[in-house]
């Protein structure tokens, strides 16, 4: 893989919130610019309505010495100009993530997400089995969906899941996370689910042929070797990102107007002081 580039974006989105309105301007116009243009501070300042000092004032508090050394390093952006020092440890978490971003995408299945969503959106309860870090993705997928109006609940305690059963029905869509696949609990509760009548689907990253037995769907998430024990990342990333693409399509589903609206209405109500 190829080093990584040093890119000033992120550095003017972190202090963004910092910026005055006249700042904000010049920053947008850095963040959004995709052009092949003359980026000297005579030909921006006209461009943007601001004054050389103005520009200068800015690549002052984006942590340069001054103007022309901000356009600089802006310039040399995705064009491997300007290289990021990092250790051997830094860029093999870094490899990591990309390996598991491209094998996240030759993984994924948008027909089966479209059957998931369908469960999700038709169920009047879901539950969502998951323990260690599976469970503390169950708990964050539990906190986005419902802020969308999925009755979703988390549950990361093994007798609880098994308690839970009672609850069951045709009505219900239970979701279990298990990174090996072999999480006996969630296994067994996936099982118990199923005899309720409940709709099933599993988040894995191995394949056994006992799972359709239970389940209605099989999602497969990237893996990496030892990602279950967290060694070098977190195991939580490929399930996220799964996870992700569901609460995406979701959102574009049929009724995904008064989704976003809950969504809002929601953000609202935690901001709320």
């Amino acid at each position: 893989m190829e080093p990584y580039e040093k890119n000033i974006i992120p550095q003017i989105e972190a202090i963004y919130g910092n910026f005055t309105p006249l700042e904000k301007n010049i920053a947008d116009f850095f963040i959004h610019n995709e052009e092949k243009m003359d980026l000297s501070s005579k030909s921006v300042s006209k461009r943007l309505y601001v004054s050389e000092a103005s520009l200068s004032r800015f690549a002052k508090k984006c942590g340069y010495k001054g103007y022309r050394e901000f356009i600089f390093c802006y310039e040399q952006r995705g064009q491997g100009g300007v290289k990021k020092p990092g250790s051997d440890n830094i860029k093999r978490v870094l490899n990591s993530y990309q390996e598991l971003l491209n094998k996240s995408y030759s993984l994924i299945d948008e027909v089966q997400i479209g059957r998931v969503v369908k469960i999700l959106t038709e169920k009047k309860r879901i539950y969502v089995y998951g323990k260690g870090s599976s469970g503390m993705v169950g708990m964050e997928m539990k906190l986005r969906f419902m802020r969308i109006g999925v009755n979703i609940e988390a549950i990361t305690d093994e007798h609880i899941m098994k308690m839970n059963s009672v609850l069951l029905d045709e009505e219900c869509g239970v979701i279990g996370i298990t990174v090996s696949g072999k999480t006996e609990a969630v296994i067994d509760s996936l099982k118990a689910a199923k005899r309720c009548g409940a709709s099933v689907i599993l988040m894995t990253s191995h394949v056994e042929k006992k799972f359709q037995r239970f389940c209605d769907e099989v999602m497969l998430f990237a893996v990496k070797e030892n990602l279950e024990r967290g060694k070098a990342i977190s195991p939580q990333f490929p399930i996220l990102i799964m996870v992700d693409m569901i609460y995406s399509r979701m959102l574009r589903s049929d009724g995904f107007r008064r989704r976003e609206t809950l969504h809002e209405y929601t953000m609202e109500a935690l901001d709320e002081r």
